[in-house]
């Protein structure tokens, strides 16, 4: 598969599985307590800063779009499937949810307070990589919050069946550093990161190691208030 070729087997592979991913995940976060705390800590951040509004971007079938919802976040999702859209817009009719790529968000720039990732960057290509990031900062107002999801690890597990369904689908494993180090090249401001355990048991079983990286795009110096402050 070629860098080009990623964003229109993603899609229909999304496509196909929207429906049983919905069923399969449902119950998957209300599991993972420390996940949920990396959220609850973003939607934190998010508020304190004065809640502008978050983009989930390649949120699926809306289920952490929905829980950042339930937190006061003023948010809204993003995803390459309009299979999985459907998906969204059925089981979240409050909210609002765009198809788009995070290649080319149709965004203006400094729109959102924050800006989450979670599990999607996971089937962008590495050279393609850098480009998602910078259209994040590009879209982050200044104090703006990233949150990003991702299995860690090395190497591309690719899938030509899930489910019984033919998809083409490649998961990229990464190291939390070097996804720090681009994130970090791109102009945002490293705040913390998390790298949980594989969890082998209970209803979702894993076979990697999860990581959780937070970062933020710089305020305008003097804009922080007095020095030393």
């Amino acid at each position: 598969m070629t860098d080009s070729d990623f964003l229109r087997t993603t899609r229909a592979s999304y496509d196909v599985l929207a429906d049983e991913y919905a069923t399969r995940s449902r119950g998957e976060l209300a599991a993972k307590p420390i996940d949920r705390a990396m959220l609850t800590a973003f939607a934190e951040l998010v508020l304190a800063d004065g809640g502008g509004p978050v983009a989930d971007v390649g949120c699926g079938t809306g289920r952490v779009t929905g829980y950042l919802n339930t937190l006061g976040v003023d948010v809204f999702g993003v995803d390459l499937s309009p299979g999985m859209l459907a998906v969204a817009r059925r089981d979240h009719p409050g909210l609002r949810f765009e198809e788009g790529s995070m290649l080319g968000l149709d965004l203006p720039d400094g729109e959102l307070g924050g800006l989450l990732a979670w599990y999607s960057t996971i089937h962008v290509p590495d050279g393609q990589l850098p480009r998602a990031f910078s259209e994040f900062v590009r879209v982050l107002a200044p104090g703006g919050h990233v949150l990003l999801g991702f299995q860690a690890g090395d190497g591309v597990l690719r899938l030509a069946e899930a489910w019984g369904r033919d998809v083409e689908l490649d998961f990229r494993r990464r190291r939390p550093d070097d996804v720090a180090e681009l994130l970090t090249a791109a102009g945002l401001t490293m705040r913390a990161r998390l790298v949980r355990e594989t969890d082998t048991e209970g209803a979702f079983p894993e076979r990697t190691p999860q990581a959780f990286l937070l970062a933020r795009k710089s305020v305008a110096r003097g804009s922080s208030g007095p020095s030393g402050q």
